[in-house]
């Protein structure tokens, strides 16, 4: 179950890496960073719902609750800790740059896609069984 997980984490980071690719070079110049940011956010949790809801039988067979919570919390810890860590480390952002994807008040709706990353694998557990 470990190394399934692990694989379905790295194709949500080759898509979210597409994605973002996508977002800056096609729909930022077009509709600004924040409509961009707000329209790619979007799109990310629901191509990430898909993929979790077609990848959650692989990854747990028998789609045991328990196990589904451990891997959404297990990918959204990775991702947050790769959000970071290649944001700070490998890109050089400042603390309040990475920061600053979270804060709803500004419109920022980084959050949605860590909840779907988070509850994705329970619900689809649950609505299948």
């Amino acid at each position: 179950m470990i190394l399934r997980a692990a694989a379905a984490w790295l194709l949500l980071l080759v898509v979210a890496f597409g994605a973002a690719t996508l977002r800056v070079k096609l729909l930022e110049p077009r509709a600004g960073e924040q409509t961009a940011h707000v329209i790619g956010s979007l799109a990310v949790a629901a191509v990430f719902g898909a993929l979790i809801w077609v990848l959650a039988p692989w990854i747990v067979p028998g789609l045991d609750p328990q196990h589904l919570f451990f891997v959404g919390a297990g990918w959204t810890l990775a991702t947050i800790g790769f959000e970071f860590g290649f944001g700070r480390l490998v890109m050089g952002h400042p603390w309040s740059r990475l920061l600053a994807d979270y804060d709803l008040r500004a419109g920022r709706i980084w959050s949605l896609v860590l909840m779907v990353i988070l509850l994705m694998p329970m619900m689809s557990g649950a609505l299948r069984r």
